[in-house]
């Protein structure tokens, strides 16, 4: 079968489209054929080895934490799905990812897909729905009533956020640039503008998804209200308020909610680009240069 994979970590250069053997489920283990991925700037992170102290990933290394597929077999003790089912996951950063025609996922790390949209496209929903999920209801505890500002909303995380926060009768608040504007307003939110000077406090809960230098962290700390809560997936939010640093865990019952939501027709997923296998490396790219802009999903044809 085809994979991407890294012998070494260092630039987008190391990755290669090999010929590997295929994986055979173990128990407890479905055997996925791979329809999509999709990539995540951790991606680029393990890959030019900057996390090797909290990931340390067993090389050579195939890159892609989220996976959309269909069962191709199943291992022993395994229930609650057949072949042929259409699945969706997120896998542990350390696992070997789904960026390959085949991959053995833990059951217990697979939802059934959403039937709503294609199922490549599927890929763009765990990793960072999870990670909006996680923000807005267990370190937020986002309630209705309450205004949420979510912060770079125009990527793929703060687009499920504003979906989410919207969705749980929050009035939301939205920072991004005019490309993205007109689709998070679709989704609920009020877009004053691309930075945190253009929002108006007090809130509830600030959701950050940007990097975004010290500085900015207290601009948006002094955007909370007495008692609210600072939640930042990037750079640690000062000491003079709730603070929350917050890292996505895999995590079946809310993957299966967020897949819920997809098939209601109450949360959208955004795919801004797709390309095959052997463009990865060129995606990758364009994260280290920082030109990729929106989601982007990787298909796959299992062979």
């Amino acid at each position: 079968m085809k994979a991407v994979l890294f012998h070494e970590h260092g630039d987008a250069g190391v990755l290669r489209v090999a010929d590997v053997e295929r994986p055979a489920a173990g128990p407890g283990e479905v055997l996925v054929a791979v329809a999509g991925t999709s990539f995540n700037p951790v991606d680029a992170t393990i890959r030019a080895g900057h996390l090797r102290q909290v990931f340390p990933v067993a090389l050579p290394y195939t890159p892609g934490i989220d996976v959309a597929g269909t069962v191709a077999a199943l291992g022993d003790g395994v229930t609650g799905f057949d072949v042929g089912d259409r699945v969706v996951g997120m896998l542990p950063m350390t696992a070997p990812g789904a960026a390959a025609e085949y991959l053995v996922v833990p059951v217990a790390l697979l939802a059934a897909a959403p039937t709503a949209v294609p199922l490549a496209d599927a890929a763009a929903l765990p990793a960072t729905g999870l990670t909006a999920w996680q923000a807005v209801f267990e370190h937020a505890d986002v309630q209705p009533g309450q205004r949420v500002l979510v912060h770079g909303a125009g990527g793929a995380v703060g687009g499920y956020a504003v979906q989410l926060a919207a969705g749980a009768g929050a009035t939301v608040v939205a920072t991004a640039g005019a490309r993205n504007a007109d689709r998070l307003r679709g989704y609920g939110a009020e877009v004053p503008g691309h930075d945190a000077t253009a929002a108006t406090g007090p809130f509830d809960a600030v959701l950050n998804f940007a990097p975004v230098p010290p500085d900015d962290m207290a601009t948006l700390a002094g955007l909370l209200r007495d008692g609210g809560v600072l939640v930042t997936t990037t750079t640690p939010g000062p000491d003079t308020v709730r603070a929350i640093s917050m890292f996505v865990r895999p995590d079946h019952d809310q993957l299966a909610a967020l897949v819920d939501r997809v098939d209601a027709g109450k949360l959208r997923i955004h795919v801004a680009d797709r390309v095959t296998l052997d463009e990865l490396a060129a995606v990758h790219a364009r994260s280290d240069a920082g030109t990729l802009t929106g989601k982007t999903v990787i298909t796959v044809q299992a062979s």
